[in-house]
């Protein structure tokens, strides 16, 4: 049984708002079992890259689950080492392969790289058009590249999966994209491995004024900005347990509480604004 809400991207296609990441999850049944267990769970979503190096063990576990392909949302991206001339349609064949499907439901470019950006692009564009993939997109992108990337591109992209936490809201960028119609994504929305957002107090006293969870607490307040996310998880409980966010609603208040966590942002990953092309 199908357990969220979709949303329509700018071309169209349905996105289930929540979806599986398996950043950092190993080539074998470590994934396997949590791409399975989210998809016996409900989820409808799955992102990986090529980057992780475990698309194959993403495939399986979609096969394992016997799930029909068409209720399946599938993401994976284009590495930075196949940004190269001629190599960008190369690696997403390779993508194709390795998850042992016929087409993909998003493909994003995995982070802008000066001068090979908007090569990359028009081969995504290419790949679009040939019906292979059902939307487009990217990752990692700050205002200055889609601004670079808007003046010479055929199609605008449907998403921008970011670094997005409390402790880094982003409000701005999330606002842009909004207003030229591109979703928002939240890639480890839950403040990455290693991260101290679980211990944070406010987001404790949140989850136990609603009998949640703070990650529920987390994944719920990304729901109600409109962002799609993407919480990363190996164990099965824990799958199951970030699923459960649709059966209550975070106040206006409460909001307001979470969202001023960001006045002293915190990223676990490098700042795109710092990255030009």
């Amino acid at each position: 049984m199908d357990i969220c809400s979709t949303r329509k991207l700018n071309n169209g296609v349905e996105i289930p708002d929540l979806g599986l990441g398996v950043f950092r999850c190993k080539d074998n049944e470590e994934t396997v079992n949590a791409v399975r267990w989210a998809i016996e769970a409900g989820y409808r979503h799955i992102d990986t890259a090529a980057i992780y190096g475990n698309e194959k063990s993403v495939g399986q576990g979609i096969r394992q689950s016997g799930i029909d392909r068409k209720k399946l949302f599938v993401t994976t991206k284009l590495r930075i080492e196949d940004m190269g001339p001629g190599e960008q349609i190369k690696g997403f064949e390779k993508s194709l392969n390795l998850l042992q499907l016929d087409y993909l439901d998003l493909y994003l470019i995995h982070w802008p790289v000066p001068g090979k950006t908007l090569a990359s692009w028009k081969a995504l564009e290419e790949i679009y058009q040939s019906g292979r993939v059902r939307a487009i997109g990217v990752c990692n992108f700050a205002e200055h590249h889609f601004d670079a990337l808007l003046r010479d591109a055929k199609i605008v992209p449907v998403l921008n999966q970011i670094e997005l936490h409390p402790h880094l809201s982003l409000q701005p960028l999330v606002a842009y994209c909004e207003k030229i119609g591109i979703a928002c994504e939240a890639w480890s929305p839950l403040g990455g491995t290693g991260g101290n957002l679980l211990d944070d107090p406010v987001l404790k006293k949140n989850a136990e004024k609603y009998g949640k969870s703070v990650a529920q607490v987390i994944l719920r307040w990304d729901l109600q900005r409109g962002i799609i996310t993407i919480p990363k998880s190996t164990h099965q409980e824990r799958i199951k347990a970030n699923a459960d966010i649709f059966n209550f609603e975070l106040s206006a208040a409460d909001m307001k509480v979470i969202n001023d966590l960001d006045q002293n942002p915190q990223r676990i990953s490098r700042d795109p604004k710092n990255i030009g092309f």
